[in-house]
C-alpha cells in the first residue's frame, strides 16, 4: 500500500524557496555534522560527563539524597561505568575527527581501543586529581577571609569549579584529545565567567578569587600557590596564526598574587616568585622575584557629587 503525502498548506508552499536556499548553503558551505565524515562529540554528552566527573571528585555534593558509607563502593562503581560509557564514544569521535583533519588515519587504526585506553587513564588519575583539587579548595579557604568552611568553598566558589574542570580537561588535552577538553572549558566558562584554556599548565594550590573575567591562555605556565583576582588576563602579545605552536602566554612562578584587572602578556614574560602585581597593571616584560608592580593613576581628583563646578572640564 502506497501512503500518500499529506497535502501542504498553501501558506507553507510559499516557503519552498527558503528551504531550497538553506539547502543550497549546505551544499556550498558544508559544515553538516553526522553527514560529512566522522561525527563530532556531543555537547549534551560532554555536559553529562562533566556532571558525573564532578560527582566522582566530590561525591554527595551534587546529590539531594544522603550517601551511605557502606553503599559507596556500589555508587562509585556505577558512576565510573557511567563515565566510561559516556566518554569512550565521545573520545573516539574526537580521535576520528582529528584523524580526518590531520590526514593521518594510519595512526588511529583502532580508534575505539585508543579511546578506551585514554578514558581508563583519566579514571585511574581521579585520586590524584582529587588531591590537587582538595589543595585548591584549601587555598581558597585560607586565602579568603569570607570563607567559613571548605564545604562552602566547594559548593559556592566559581574559581574552584573552574579549576576542577580544568584539571580534568588538561588530562585529556595532554593525551591529544583536543576537542572535548575545549568543549569542557567553554562550558565551564559559560557557567563561571572564567576562561582557562585546557592546555595551560597550573600548579598546586591555585585560587581564583571572585573569578569573573579571568582569562588564562593555552601556553600559560602557573606555579604553586598562585592567587588571581577577577578580570586578570594571562594572554598573548600576538594572535598571528603562524605562532600557534609557540609559547605565547606568560609564566607565573610560585607564590605570586595578581590583583583585579591586571593584564600580563607574552610568552617571554615571566613574573618572578613571590611577586605581587597590582590592580589594572599592564605588563609585557618580565619582573624579578619578589617584585611589587603597581599602577598609579596620573591624576586623582576628589569632589562632592553635588558640586557641578568641581567636575567641569575634568572628563
Amino acid at each position: 500500500m502506497v501512503m500518500s503525502q499529506p497535502a501542504l498548506d498553501p501558506r507553507e508552499n510559499s516557503l519552498d524557496d527558503v528551504v531550497e536556499s538553506i539547502l543550497g548553503s549546505y551544499r556550498e558551505l558544508g559544515g553538516i555534522n553526522h553527514i560529512e565524515g566522522a561525527n563530532l562529540p556531543s555537547r549534551q554528552s560532554v555536559e553529562r560527563i562533566i556532571s558525573e566527573l564532578e560527582s566522582l571528585i566530590f561525591p554527595g555534593f551534587e546529590a539531594e539524597e544522603a550517601l551511605a558509607l557502606e553503599g559507596m563502593r556500589y555508587t562509585i562503581g556505577e558512576r565510573v561505568v557511567s563515565v566510561s560509557r559516556l566518554l569512550v564514544p565521545e573520545v573516539e569521535k574526537s580521535i576520528q575527527y582529528a584523524c580526518r583533519v590531520r590526514k593521518d588515519c594510519q595512526r588511529h587504526e583502532d580508534c575505539r581501543g585508543e579511546a578506551e585506553e585514554i578514558v581508563r587513564a583519566l579514571l585511574e588519575g581521579i585520586p590524584e586529581i582529587r588531591r590537587k583539587v582538595n589543595r585548591d579548595v584549601l587555598a581558597a579557604f585560607r586565602g579568603d577571609p569570607a570563607a567559613r568552611s571548605q564545604e562552602e568553598v566547594i559548593l559556592s566558589y566559581p574559581g574552584v569549579e573552574a579549576i576542577l574542570i580544568h584539571r580534568i580537561a588538561h588530562e585529556l588535552w595532554i593525551r591529544d584529545v583536543a576537542m572535548i577538553p575545549r568543549m569542557m572549558s567553554e562550558y565551564i566558562h559559560g557557567v563561571t565567567g572564567i576562561d582557562i584554556h585546557p592546555g595551560a599548565v597550573i600548579g598546586d594550590s591555585f585560587f581564583i578569587d571572585h573569578g569573573t573575567g579571568v582569562v588564562v591562555g593555552e601556553t600559560a605556565l602557573i606555579g604553586d600557590n598562585v592567587k588571581l583576582y577577577q578580570g586578570v588576563t594571562l594572554g598573548a602579545l600576538s594572535v598571528q596564526k603562524e605562532l600557534a605552536n609557540k609559547k605565547r602566554h606568560p609564566t607565573i612562578e610560585d607564590e605570586v598574587t595578581i590583583y583585579a584587572g591586571a593584564t600580563i602578556l607574552g610568552g617571554r614574560t615571566v613574573v618572578g616568585r613571590g611577586s605581587i602585581i597590582g590592580g589594572n597593571v599592564w605588563l609585557t616584560e618580565s619582573v624579578p622575584p619578589n617584585s611589587r608592580i603597581y599602577h598609579y593613576p596620573s591624576q586623582v581628583r576628589q569632589a562632592r557629587a553635588d558640586d557641578p563646578e568641581a567636575w567641569d572640564g575634568g572628563l
